[in-house]
């Protein structure tokens, strides 16, 4: 099959107004399918769901866009949303460059967010309730924060392969984090304002546009596994 759907996906589109020298971007990755070669319209669940996160992120001053896939799949050794998400990173280092980027992505977009991390503007990355198997890499985390999130009423993806990923990622990077969010499952809906305070702390702190979240910044400093149960 093509690697084309016949439109201009992949795309980055920005939320709110862009700032004219923001101090740093974030790049919002939803989530998806497994296997899916539909393209990757705004309409869907998965999308939407990711809104609020940036709108209140772009709130606070950075560039924030969000990530149009070509296919809603992840479609197994192809990683299509992993390389769009660095067909992305690479346009926005066109566009602002010099400037961080923190990656925040849900699911698959979590997922992908994690994989493209090697990204060389990349500085951070938030996976909420990643989908991971066990067979993702971590040396591309070298040098990066990271924040992991899983609810613990979770049923869609693994908060035990997640909170493994975050074992193996503190072999190559002293920053990771992992938090467990009781009492909400995998499309954030329930402790929804939790949610986005943590996301949002932690991509400002993350950049310097407010001092670090105390609590975020003790579960990155903790040993593991202390600071993947936080």
């Amino acid at each position: 099959m093509s690697d084309s759907t016949g439109s201009d996906l992949p795309r980055i589109e920005p939320v709110g107004r862009l700032p004219a020298d923001p101090p740093a971007v974030v790049l919002v990755l939803h989530g998806g399918r497994s296997q899916s070669f539909e393209s990757g319209e705004r309409k869907r669940l998965s999308y939407r769901r990711m809104v609020p996160f940036a709108r209140r992120i772009a709130a606070a001053g950075p560039a924030v866009y969000l990530l149009r896939y070509r296919f809603r799949g992840w479609n197994g050794a192809r990683r299509d949303a992993e390389r769009d998400a660095l067909t992305a990173l690479a346009e926005i280092a066109v566009r602002h460059p010099g400037r961080p980027v923190v990656l925040v992505g849900h699911s698959m977009g979590g997922r992908a967010a994690l994989r493209a991390a090697g990204a060389r503007n990349v500085v951070a990355v938030c996976a909420l309730a990643p989908w991971l198997d066990g067979t993702d890499p971590v040396a591309q985390l070298a040098g990066r924060t990271v924040l992991i999130a899983h609810g613990d009423r979770e049923r869609w993806t693994s908060p035990a392969a997640s909170y493994e990923y975050a074992v193996r990622a503190k072999t190559v990077t002293g920053r990771v984090a992992r938090f467990d969010v009781h009492g909400a499952g995998h499309f954030m809906l329930s402790r929804a304002g939790e949610w986005h305070e943590l996301v949002t702390r932690f991509v400002l702190g993350t950049i310097g546009a407010e001092p670090e979240d105390p609590q975020i910044a003790n579960a990155l400093r903790q040993p593991t596994p202390a600071g993947l149960r936080a």
